[in-house]
């Protein structure tokens, strides 16, 4: 099959075409044909080697950790799936990742792909989905009638983030330039704050959780706006200045991401009922020079929604 590696760290330059062998499953895992991948931050990042402490993989590597595809092959211990189901997953994290033609799931890490959305719509849900949703619910505890303000929410975490807090009945605040505001009011944002002319820190108050996706003066400037005692920040950039910790008396956690088939299925129910879209701001084919123009976009940092890869 064909796929998309890198070698060596470095930049952009390393992403290579190659032929590699296609996957075949263990027991309790599935072979995926890829009809659409998409871009994440840590795809750049591990590219260029800033994570290969955490993840002191082999080389080649296949990047990507979104999938949206179709079933071509299960393993002898799956149950409830079978050939020929549209899926969509955010698999774990291996060097075997979402750049090929074919890539292995879990069978719990599977979810059914809405009928209702095109396959990069899909794709781009997984990882970025799944961080927001964990972000607010799994350790923000987000509920109804609370204050939520979530940082950057044009970018591909931040729109899901967005959505879902207004779908638990949280009044959402979100930072983003002035030519996102209006879109990001579509999604459910009560209140957008454009952080090239105004200051949060400066016009918040008793916010019960922060989502920071961000880090630097945005994550300390955090610290001024949410409640003391009860507030809780959640980042997904950073660890935390304990010393402002103390200060403030909140709980503040850095998280990394679960794969969840579960919980990516009640995002999927929450799409086929068209309470939640999901925004694809750009589309790459599947080539080479596909993959390097994405990176290129994503390391930008000013992408707007989510950057999906398709396959034809």
């Amino acid at each position: 099959m064909k796929a998309i590696v890198i070698d060596q760290y470095g930049s952009k330059d390393e992403l290579k075409e190659r032929e590699v062998p296609t996957p075949t499953p263990q027991a309790h895992q599935v072979v995926v044909k890829v009809a659409a991948t998409s871009i994440n931050p840590i795809d750049w990042k591990l590219r260029e080697g800033y994570l290969k402490q955490m993840m002191d993989w082999e080389f080649p590597i296949i990047l990507g950790w979104d999938v949206a595809g179709t079933i071509s092959e299960v393993g002898s211990e799956v149950t409830d799936w079978k050939v020929g189901d549209e899926v969509f997953a955010r698999p774990d994290t291996t060097r075997f990742g979402t750049y090929a033609e074919y890539t292995l799931v879990d069978d719990h890490l599977l979810a059914r792909k809405p009928a209702s959305i095109s396959w990069e719509e899909a794709a781009s849900v997984p990882l970025a989905g799944l961080t927001a949703w964990q972000a607010l619910f799994t350790h923000g505890q987000l509920t109804k009638g609370e204050k939520v303000l979530i940082h950057a929410g044009a970018g591909g975490v931040g729109m899901f983030a967005i959505q879902f807090a207004k779908q638990a009945g949280a009044y959402v605040i979100t930072t983003a330039s002035e030519r996102n505001h209006e879109l990001l009011a579509s999604l459910g944002a009560d209140q957008i704050i454009d952080y090239r002319t105004t200051r949060f820190e400066e016009f918040l108050s008793d916010v019960d959780v922060v989502f920071d996706t961000m880090g630097g003066d945005v994550q300390k400037n955090s610290f001024k706006v949410v409640k003391k005692d009860t507030g809780r920040i959640i980042s997904i950039v950073s660890n935390f200045d304990e010393e402002l910790v103390k200060e403030y008396n909140v709980t503040a956690q850095n998280i990394w991401l679960e794969p969840n088939g579960q919980q990516l299925q009640e995002i999927a129910d929450l799409l086929e009922q068209k309470k939640v879209r999901s925004v694809v701001g750009a589309t790459f084919p599947f080539s080479q020079k596909g993959l390097y123009d994405a990176h290129a976009l994503s390391e930008t940092h000013h992408a707007v929604g989510k950057i999906a890869i398709t396959f034809s």
